[in-house]
């Protein structure tokens, strides 16, 4: 007999016994599995899942601030910002409506290129908002080779908007990531894992410059790990949570505690920050774009000393281009060089060399001096190498060719020069932002330690310069001074000659053969060309790093400053640079005097009949493993108009296969219902094609948003139509749904003529009922479904919520059902042994 007073009453969570007390463990299950179910909904929808958006935005936000030293300016976030937005919103989404990884990613790709016109790359968009097919090209493009242009463009990178892709793909797979983590896994620590991947990214696509290292450390690191442990005390509290007065108390002093600790790791992360960051950044950082070489393969292009006696000779008088508003005391650069493989003084890339990266119209640059605009107008100048003046800070084409020339145009900083691939010709002009530092005079010089430069160390030299550089620095000690004799007696003894019909002889080249001709003379012949070549090599083996530079410079008193300078061919020059600390690289010319000339021979040793002078021997052309391959001009013509079809190819792939999946559900639909309306129109029974267009016309009223039941009649349909679709309120619709009565149940046979002018009637009461609408939901109720399922069908939404929400019962169901199975297979398993106990009795 059980006893009432033991009897657990109606509602009552548990007892310990015969105390009749509560037991804590049945209360505690009880409340975890309320508490279960009220947070089954998805955290997205929460209050704390918006504190983890709001964070996550945060944390963003300040890997976003990284960007800032390389753009130049604040236009990068509005693509990195918007990214990141974009980002969250797709996770959100994703959290919210239980996105699979497929539909997430889906979604990420269709945002991207949906918003990338209007965030990224506005200028490429249909009035900045529609994205093009540019757009599309662009953004496809730009996700694969972005990164590289990216590290090797000289910054700011904001001349080159295409650029921006880079931050917005950047922060919207972040957003993307950290969201989805954030939202749907339960150790949310791990989203921090993507923010600081990306806050290195940033750090490595940036510049040797940090941004606001202090803030962008404090929001990752403090706030970060705040976020974190506070995600990890609340999924703890959750799982232990009480329905007590007391444990609520003790959550709200727990919770009061870590705000506390919080403040105090945030102080003490901001003194520790203020205090470490100067050593930090005392030593620098490590940036890509100056480790990653750019792709410019210089092999390509001549070095333009080779032509040198071109332009003495043969472009002497010829007009080249105009400057207007150089410096007093500037020169025009045309290229420096440094690199000497014993055939032709070329241009490199690397170490103290510099580098060549993509050059906009702004140009970061430390150079000091005067800064001025400089204007350049190409005559009758073509080639590659870019006649600039001074250090850039900044280069705008102008003319028809901008374009092209702007998006081919390469700078080194450290050596000023500038090469356009597209190739500069006349019509051509541009503008420079030019800073000219005055040259020092050679007292300040002397007193002034030459710089270390890691340059190229020269191969295959002549003999004759080791034992000429020795001979010529004397018995000098100090590197100025070990520089000043060597070129001192170069001006003093050579002799000035391009080989003009007024000169003395002189071959043309800078080979070793012909530097070594140049040195073994008694009187050494030649001009610029041979002089700086040889002036540089003997000063690189007195150990004082040189490199050789050719431009154009007016004669003294032959131009005026503040007067447009008009270059020619017969300015043109080659002259020596040697770095000084503070100055940087100094020019020093190397042309005899011209007082200089050959001495005749004496009389006793003149030969009796003066020999026949030979034409001077052509220029030697440098092999191609050195200086690259040069081509005539129509096999550059054709090499350039060769399109890489590959490259197309493989662009047009990225750019279809999203494009083909997101589409391929809109063809399916539009392709069902033309094959349904088809087979309708072309039934086999002429009397079905009858009663197939009034179906035609029930089914675009419902994909419309009427509801007509599957099992009305064509009357009450035609009255439903009326009520519903105010554009179907004609008698057209009521006359239709007649025929087809009088068609389906009459005894006549319809002919042809009488199907065609049914359907006519079809297409125009269809037509008007679209005409009559929006195009939004002209389009949506072509894609829209209603007419296949039915209108009296429930809605996808709620079938799918039904089909999700029955799962957990019929599992509920079937293990109930394996329960009791057991239990009664138990029961009789019980009741047969008790059965053989009493027979054996």
């Amino acid at each position: 007999m059980t006893d009432a007073s033991t009897r657990a009453p109606e509602g009552h969570t548990g007892s310990t016994g015969r105390t009749g007390g509560t037991s804590r463990t049945s209360v505690r299950a009880g409340t975890t599995r309320a508490q279960r179910r009220r947070g089954d909904g998805p955290r997205a929808l929460t209050w704390a899942g918006a504190v983890d958006g709001v964070v996550l935005l945060a944390l963003l936000g300040a890997v976003a601030v990284g960007f800032g030293p390389a753009w130049g300016t604040t236009g990068y976030l509005l693509p990195a910002l918007g990214g990141a937005v974009l980002g969250l919103l797709v996770a959100w989404l994703g959290a919210w409506q239980r996105w699979s990884v497929l539909l997430v990613a889906g979604a990420a790709v269709l945002g991207y290129f949906l918003l990338g016109g209007v965030l990224a790359l506005p200028g490429t968009a249909i009035g900045g908002v529609v994205p093009s097919l540019d757009t599309l090209n662009e953004l496809a493009t730009g996700a694969v080779h972005g990164w590289k242009s990216f590290v090797t463009t000289v910054p700011p990178l904001a001349s080159f908007p295409e650029l921006a892709v880079v931050p917005y793909l950047l922060l919207l797979v972040t957003g993307v990531l950290a969201g989805t983590i954030a939202w749907r896994s339960r150790v949310a620590a791990w989203a921090l894992l993507p923010v600081v991947v990306a806050l290195a990214g940033v750090a490595l696509l940036g510049t040797i410059l940090p941004a606001l290292p202090l803030v962008q450390g404090l929001v990752v690191a403090v706030a970060g790990l705040l976020w974190a442990s506070w995600r990890a005390a609340e999924t703890r509290m959750g799982a232990n949570r009480l329905l007590s007065d007391a444990s609520r108390s003790a959550t709200r002093r727990l919770r009061a505690q870590r705000v506390r600790g919080g403040a105090i790791m945030l102080v003490v992360g901001g003194a520790a920050a203020v205090l470490v960051a100067p050593q930090v950044a005392a030593d620098g950082r490590v940036a890509l774009r100056e480790i990653v070489t750019p792709p410019l393969d210089l092999h390509q292009y001549t070095s333009p000393l080779v032509g040198f006696r071109t332009y003495t000779k043969d472009l002497a008088e010829t007009e080249l281009f105009t400057v207007t508003g150089m410096p007093e005391g500037a020169r025009v650069r045309l290229a420096t060089l440094d690199t000497y493989a014993g055939t032709v003084y070329d241009a490199s890339s690397g170490g103290d060399a510099g580098v060549f990266n993509r050059a906009g119209e702004v140009i970061d640059t430390t150079a000091t001096g005067t800064r001025a605009p400089v204007e350049v107008t190409v005559t009758g100048y073509t080639g590659f190498w870019l006649p600039d003046v001074g250090e850039l800070g900044g280069l705008t084409f102008t003319g028809e060719r901008a374009d092209e020339l702007a998006a081919s145009t390469y700078y080194n900083a450290t050596s000023g020069t500038g090469l356009v691939t597209a190739g500069l010709r006349p019509g051509d002009s541009y503008e420079l932002d030019a800073i000219v530092a005055p040259r020092p005079d050679d007292e300040s010089l002397e007193t002034t330690p030459i710089a270390q430069a890691d340059l190229p160390q020269p191969k295959d030299v002549a003999d004759a310069v080791d034992a000429k550089a020795a001979q010529f620095a004397a018995d000098a000690t100090e590197p100025f001074e070990k520089l000043t004799n060597i070129l001192d007696t170069l001006v003093a003894t050579g002799v000035y000659s391009s080989g003009l019909d007024n000169q003395p002889p002189s071959r043309p080249g800078h080979s070793a053969a012909r530097i070594d001709a140049l040195l073994a003379q008694e009187e050494m012949v030649g001009d610029d060309e041979q002089f700086a070549v040889a002036a540089a090599l003997m000063a690189q083996r007195a150990g004082v790093p040189a490199r050789v530079a050719m431009g154009f410079y007016p004669e003294e008193d032959a131009w005026e400053a503040g007067e447009p300078y008009t270059v020619t061919g017969a300015d043109v020059h080659a002259w020596v640079e040697v770095p000084f600390e503070g100055y940087g690289w100094v020019p020093f010319d190397v042309i005899p005097d011209e007082d200089n000339k050959v001495e005749p021979l004496p009389r006793s040793k003149q030969v009796p009949k003066p020999p026949v002078l030979e034409d001077p021997e052509s220029p030697e052309e440098p092999p191609q493993a050195e200086a690259g391959d040069v081509e005539d001009e129509d096999k550059d013509d054709e090499d350039a108009s060769n399109i890489d079809w590959r490259q197309v190819a493989m662009i047009a792939i990225a750019v279809a296969v999203p494009l083909a999946i997101l589409a391929l559900p809109v063809l399916l639909i539009l392709g069902f219902k033309a094959r349904r309306r088809g087979r309708r129109r072309t039934a086999p029974v002429v009397v079905d094609r009858v009663s197939g267009g009034w179906r035609e016309v029930v089914d675009a009223a419902t994909d419309l948003g009427a509801g007509v039941p599957r099992g009305a009649t064509r009357r009450e349909g035609a009255r439903l139509l009326a009520d519903q679709v105010p554009s179907a309120a004609t008698p057209a619709t009521a006359t239709l749904a007649h025929r087809a009565d009088a068609t389906v149940f009459g005894a006549g046979e319809p002919t042809e003529q009488d199907v065609e002018e049914y359907w006519s009637e079809v297409d125009s009461l269809v037509g008007s009922m679209r005409a009559g609408l929006p195009w939004r939901k002209r389009v949506a109720a072509r894609l829209s479904l209603r007419s296949v399922r039915g209108a009296d069908a429930p809605p996808v939404r709620a079938v799918v919520r039904g089909g999700a929400a029955a799962v957990p019962a019929a599992i509920g169901r079937g293990a109930r059902a394996a329960w009791r199975a057991l239990a009664d297979t138990t029961t009789r398993g019980r009741r047969d042994r008790r059965t053989r106990r009493q027979e054996d009795r």
